[in-house]
């Protein structure tokens, strides 16, 4: 369901894992449920995770077929459109097997600061995670103007499946319809619109490539991107299209700047200790939010112990040594996937203080709170290596 006032609204322009290219902001909230009703929700099986009942405009929610998956391994992001001739030289690059132009913005959803992706869905499911990419039913309500969000932003971030998103910019108002709760497996990206209704939104138009880049080196090919792209673009590998941590294995490492200093855990854990009994908030990274989600409250206690850290739990796990628990001490991170639109997407992450306690964050409704260790959905234990964690942050 897709309603607009007729004028444009602007949107913040970039990616925040990269660097915010400023613009006009817009701020994003849901209507109560008295001002807007929910649709009906699909309870059964993977459907579950969709607004039952297709939007009105259904002649418009038509997608292609799936044929293949692809990895994305690269995002660039500019505060204007890529020129087409600088993308077909991207995809000419050796061991580039796709590239896909996409709708970038900021802006704020229920209080709550997000990127937002204008996509078309034909094509762009091809990069995202199995279940969210077979879901023919979650493309077309994109296609005939749903927003879909991801599965912690429809959890933990209070964004309800079938629901009204109401975007409130400072051009005008328009309303979204919730239509799929699906995690797109892409760093900070927390929800999709098709491309059509991106350019409705006032959203910058091709503004940002995803890039598939299979078995290339991809330190050179970044290099390779970087050299045709404006200088004003940003050009970073992402942690997902890096495949899992590497694992320390037999002999964990111990060099200089591959793991963190005594002083640095003890700082970081002194840091996270000092937010206790603050609020979780989806998206909150500072007191300023008001509270701390569980990757945003590592991201603060690393940073003020110098360790540039990413922003979600997913890139935050890949940014170290992957462990077994039992080798894990104080200053580890420790990782879960809860995720059912993304089987193997780590939603969850804490900090381990040792002797089987951790200081976590963990969902709407609690606090930073110490808690022993639980291994429901566990994926291990990561040994921070700072430089690799930096190279992430971007």
């Amino acid at each position: 369901m897709f309603k607009s006032s007729g004028r444009a609204v602007p949107l913040v322009i970039g990616i925040s894992a990269v660097t915010t290219l400023i613009a006009d902001v817009a701020v994003l909230a849901v209507r109560s449920a008295s001002q807007a009703p929910p649709a009906t929700v699909a309870q059964s099986g993977s459907t579950r995770f969709l607004a039952a009942g297709r939007p009105a405009s259904a002649s418009a929610g038509l997608v292609a077929p799936l044929k293949s998956r692809l990895a994305p391994h690269l995002l660039v992001a500019a505060s204007r459109p890529v020129p087409a001739p600088v993308i077909a030289k991207i995809a000419g690059l050796k061991g580039v097997g796709g590239v896909e132009t996409v709708d970038a913005a900021r802006g704020r959803l229920a209080g709550k600061p997000v990127t937002v992706f204008g996509v078309e869905p034909s094509t762009f499911r091809r990069y995202t995670p199995k279940p969210t990419a077979e879901s023919d039913a979650l493309w077309r309500n994109i296609a005939a103007g749903d927003i879909a969000v991801s599965f912690a932003l429809g959890t933990d971030g209070g964004v309800s499946l079938g629901s009204q998103a109401e975007l409130d910019g400072t051009s005008g108002k328009t309303s979204l319809r919730v239509g799929a709760l699906a995690t797109v497996g892409i760093g900070e990206v927390d929800a999709v619109v098709s491309r059509s209704t991106a350019r409705a939104l006032g959203m910058a138009e091709g503004n940002a490539l995803l890039i598939s880049a299979g078995k290339r080196d991809l330190p050179r090919l970044t290099r390779s991107v970087r050299r045709l792209v404006s200088g004003e673009s940003k050009v970073v590998p992402l942690a997902n299209g890096n495949g899992a941590s590497p694992d320390a294995g037999a002999q964990l490492p111990d060099a200089r700047g591959q793991v963190l200093t005594a002083l640095q855990i003890r700082s970081a854990i002194e840091a996270a200790e000092s937010k206790l009994g603050m609020p979780y908030v989806w998206g909150g990274e500072s007191d300023a939010e008001g509270g701390y989600d569980c990757s945003g409250i590592l991201q603060y206690a690393f940073g003020l112990a110098g360790v540039r850290l990413p922003r979600v739990a997913d890139d935050q796990a890949k940014a170290g040594w992957r462990i077994p628990f039992d080798k894990a001490r104080p200053g580890d991170l420790l990782t879960w996937a809860h995720d059912p639109t993304a089987p193997g997407y780590i939603s969850h992450i804490a900090l381990y203080l040792g002797d089987g306690k951790m200081l976590a964050a963990p969902r709407r409704g609690t606090v930073v709170r110490i808690q022993p260790v639980y291994f429901r959905n566990f994926q291990g234990a990561i040994r921070i290596n700072p430089r690799l964690a930096a190279r992430l942050a971007g």
